[in-house]
């Protein structure tokens, strides 16, 4: 019988890497985080946060030194499991690369044949293209180390189903903890981990790698065309008189068959997973022969939206003139920007002539360079009070833009249920 897992290894110290590392330490696991950037490295071995997320410095604290660091996989040869985290790029026809997690697990795979050191349970937390575990990396393992999977060796499937700027919460209290295990031994293992690591009392569902591989992305891709169907809602509603959508996306949520998560008037979907996980659900049902025009359309409608919202703005004033994008990150509490509805809408407005000044309250140029096109403001007092101000656009409902005083020469617009306290239809 193998013993209870206690020892773990982390690969990749990114934003859920480092996140997964400090809460297991914070729960009373030993932990060492490896990755290959010095300054993460050391950053965590100083007890700092080696990236930027809410209640991460607190964790790393509360781990109380069970949390240490290093660039050389050798050091995770004494624990027993490994979560792989390292980036698993789009590529172009839809699919992730695993280029990432070859490289990671490549190198200790190579450590733990060396010393021969067997019964090691690999967990991978990264989302991968559905097929991929069982038909690349799971080989590759076999290669290096000369064993066979569950003889020498396990392996788990495991991704995250969390939000940026709330990680250490949807790590401790997830709704729902995704196991693909290779055999029942691997599987018990980790959803016993789990018992003791969350602090809810999650459901634990447990499958083969597969099917774990394509419930991941088919979460997202359920949520994001719960999206564009309020979007497309939302198109329809201002062109129809008298409709308030609202009211009528308030109305349809307390229908217990759909419910009101994800059913609010807003602009388009983006961050690093909802596009891409869609966009995969898609691309596997290619290779496997089937259509599935759902996550097709669900991709359209979203990018519909950022035209539409493109459009509206664009309405409001004349290429030229001064408008102003508020909220840039592509959801409230992180500055990541990647495929939101304000950068897109900026970048749009900026390229058909308009002078384009951009607020956040946590993107600015530093974390995200590509807001270093526009002119950034960092006072909104002072962004409000501009004379030369023709229109703003909300597009990120951090809840400080509420309530904003507008000139009366400003027309203001926003697609959310976050009406300023002065504004223009």
């Amino acid at each position: 019988m193998n013993s209870p897992l206690q020892h773990l290894s982390v690969f990749g110290l990114g934003k859920l890497g480092a996140c997964i590392a400090a809460t297991l330490a914070s729960r009373g696991f030993e932990v060492v985080g490896v990755d290959i950037d010095p300054v993460k490295v050391a950053a965590v071995n100083a007890g700092q946060p080696p990236v930027d997320e809410p209640r991460l410095a607190e964790t790393i604290t509360a781990s109380e030194g069970r949390l240490r660091a290093s660039s050389d996989a050798q050091a995770a040869l004494e624990t027993q499991a490994t979560f792989f985290i390292p980036p698993s790029p789009s590529l172009p026809d839809g699919s992730f690369s695993s280029e990432y997690l070859l490289r990671a697990m490549q190198s200790l795979a190579r450590v733990l044949k060396a010393a021969n050191k067997r019964d090691h349970l690999f967990v991978c937390s990264s989302t991968t293209t559905p097929g991929a575990v069982e038909s690349i990396l799971i080989p590759m393992i076999e290669r290096e180390t000369g064993w066979k999977l569950n003889d020498g060796f396990r392996f788990c499937y495991n991704p995250e189903f969390i939000a940026l700027g709330n990680v250490v919460r949807g790590l401790l209290e997830p709704d729902m903890v995704l196991i693909g295990e290779s055999d029942e031994i691997a599987g018990t293992q980790l959803a016993d981990l789990y018992d003791r690591y969350c602090t809810n009392r999650p459901n634990i569902a447990r499958m083969s790698i597969a099917s774990a591989e394509l419930t991941k992305i088919s979460v997202n891709s359920y949520v994001t065309m719960k999206i564009s169907f309020t979007n497309q809602l939302r198109l329809i509603a201002e062109r129809l008189p008298g409709a308030d959508i609202h009211a009528v996306l308030a109305a349809i949520g307390s229908d217990s068959r759909i419910g009101r998560k994800y059913l609010q008037s807003g602009a388009s979907y983006g961050g690093p997973c909802f596009p891409r996980d869609n966009r995969l659900v898609a691309y596997t049902a290619r290779r496997l022969g089937v259509n599935a025009p759902l996550a097709v359309a669900t991709d359209e409608v979203n990018e519909a939206a950022k035209d539409a919202l493109a459009a509206e703005v664009a309405a409001l004033a004349q290429p030229g003139e001064t408008v102003a994008v508020l909220g840039l990150a592509y959801k409230p509490d992180t500055y990541i920007t990647e495929e939101s509805a304000g950068l897109h809408l900026a970048q749009k407005l900026a390229r058909a002539g308009y002078r384009v000044l951009v607020h956040d309250f946590a993107a600015n140029p530093a974390n995200s360079p590509a807001l270093h096109e526009f002119e950034f403001v960092e006072d909104l007092a002072a962004l409000t009070a501009r004379l030369d101000l023709k229109a703003a656009t909300i597009c990120c409902p951090w809840p400080q833009y509420r309530g904003l005083q507008w000139p009366d020469t400003v027309r203001v617009f926003s697609p959310w249920h976050l009406p300023p306290a002065s504004s223009m239809p």
